[in-house]
């Protein structure tokens, strides 16, 4: 179920907990009351978040092979640095990570996926924000590579994905420069 499902379904029950009250609000007009809803709907979304993030802040406290702290190991026996990492809002199940060298996104909890994007395979990096998403300071990322079985990922729901796309984007030339990759434009 997307953002846009999950904040209706509080709207929706934010709504029938102020009928529920009996609190009086007709005295306040209907555009007033609309946006109150909404504001509280994004409050808790919001804080839901934020408890999600607190959630997985302690348990990545916790030693784990699996999950990256600080200096990672890269190819050749080449450390590599966390430049970034984060989830999607409201999605405890997924991780990214992007590090010097490439990005990485974790699927599951009991059992885990890994999906790996060598940065000097990236060719292009966006990001989109629609309206409600702009609220929430959220958005997606999309990465273009030149990986042939996966040459389009995205991280989803990211907070600041601007943000996001520049500390990829710096990477990215970072990597390129590292490894000596250069790239010739087709005509």
């Amino acid at each position: 179920m997307g953002i846009e499902q999950n904040r209706e379904r509080i709207v929706t029950r934010v709504r029938q907990a102020i009928q529920q009250s009996g609190a009086n609000l007709s005295g306040v007009p209907a555009d007033q009351q609309e946006r109150l809803v909404n504001t509280v709907a994004d409050g808790v979304l919001l804080e839901l978040d934020s408890i999600l993030d607190d959630v997985m802040s302690k348990e990545m406290e916790q030693p784990d092979e699996n999950v990256p702290v600080g200096q990672v190991a890269g190819a050749a026996g080449q450390e590599e640095t966390i430049q970034w990492q984060g989830r999607p809002f409201l999605n405890p199940f997924e991780r990214y990570v992007v590090t010097t060298d490439r990005v990485r996104i974790f699927h599951g909890v009991l059992s885990k996926t890994a999906e790996n994007l060598e940065l000097v395979r990236l060719q292009d990096v966006d990001y989109h924000q629609g309206v409600s998403e702009r609220i929430l300071g959220i958005g997606d990322v999309t990465l273009r590579s030149a990986d042939a079985s996966d040459p389009v990922l995205v991280l989803n729901n990211v907070r600041d994905p601007e943000k996001v796309q520049s500390i990829i984007r710096q990477a990215w030339l970072a990597a390129r420069q590292k490894y000596g990759v250069r790239f010739r434009e087709e005509m």
